[in-house]
């Protein structure tokens, strides 16, 4: 596995003081907040992104996130799909392997509903592939569908292409209806990102993106999710993604430090470089 930064985390700061002082906390892989890339490009170029990762030695294996891609139609489907492709197209420039497809669907309540989402996935993952890249479906638990990580690798499984797999968030698998017996759905094939977070003294039913804090500092069980990554042998990024605005406003030098401690105790790696 490979500990991971997503850049969100600190998202007051910019893009390549993320990339600096991230590294300077021995962090070597970040999730790329795309709000942040697409701010640093109005004034930069794609090489100066390039030249600003190796120059520190820094990775970026996945970038987060679409949305609006599912169930959207009419001129919002326009001008949505009109934004993914571009961003394919910036992700196979960056090399940037996959990138996080929010499943923000609100308002499906038929089977025609269903059927219209499942095309959406399979043409987002035929012209991800045209470009290089991977999608990874995030389920969300506030979503009508999926809210779930069980209903998210069925439809995976249903559209069956190889640039469409599962992005599993902690925050959202705790706070919704999935349960541990549906990390049997996860695999090493069909599993592209993790994220990981926790919360702490917050009711479920009560709790919002803002209240994630570090993993190994709330009440989320973490160590049976590790295992069961570890039997699978997933290989891929391990990001913490907090969107916590207290946080905020923390240094990404100072976060780095501590989210990369919190990380490697977490997934038992204290002793990596």
């Amino acid at each position: 596995m490979i500990p991971t930064l997503a850049q969100v985390c600190t998202l007051n700061a910019p893009f390549e003081l993320d990339v600096e002082e991230y590294a300077a906390g021995q962090c070597r892989s970040i999730e790329i907040w795309l709000g942040k890339l697409e701010t640093y490009l109005q004034s930069h170029s794609v090489d100066d992104v390039r030249n600003l990762l190796a120059q520190h030695s820094v990775q970026a294996p996945v970038a987060s996130f679409q949305g609006g891609l599912l169930d959207s139609q009419g001129e919002a489907r326009r001008v949505s799909w009109e934004h993914f492709e571009k961003r394919l197209a910036l992700l196979q420039q960056l090399n940037i392997q996959t990138l996080v497809v929010a499943g923000d669907i609100s308002t499906a309540s038929t089977q025609q509903d269903l059927d219209r989402i499942q095309m959406s996935l399979r043409q987002a993952a035929e012209a991800a592939e045209r470009h290089g890249v991977r999608i990874a479906l995030e389920f969300q638990s506030s979503a009508r569908i999926p809210n779930n990580l069980q209903t998210a690798a069925s439809m995976v499984a249903d559209v069956g292409h190889p640039a469409l797999g599962l992005c599993f968030d902690l925050y959202h698998f705790y706070i919704g209806p999935s349960k541990l017996e549906d990390l049997g759905y996860l695999s090493a094939e069909n599993l592209f990102h993790v994220q990981l977070c926790d919360l702490a003294g917050v009711p479920r039913e009560l709790a919002t993106d803002g209240d994630r804090v570090l993993p190994g500092d709330g009440d989320f069980l973490i160590e049976p999710i590790v295992k069961h990554l570890q039997e699978i042998k997933y290989a891929g990024p391990v990001s913490i993604e907090l969107m916590n605005p207290q946080i905020w406003q923390v240094s990404p030098r100072s976060f780095g430090e501590i989210a990369m401690t919190a990380l490697r105790k977490v997934l038992g790696q204290a002793s990596m470089e």
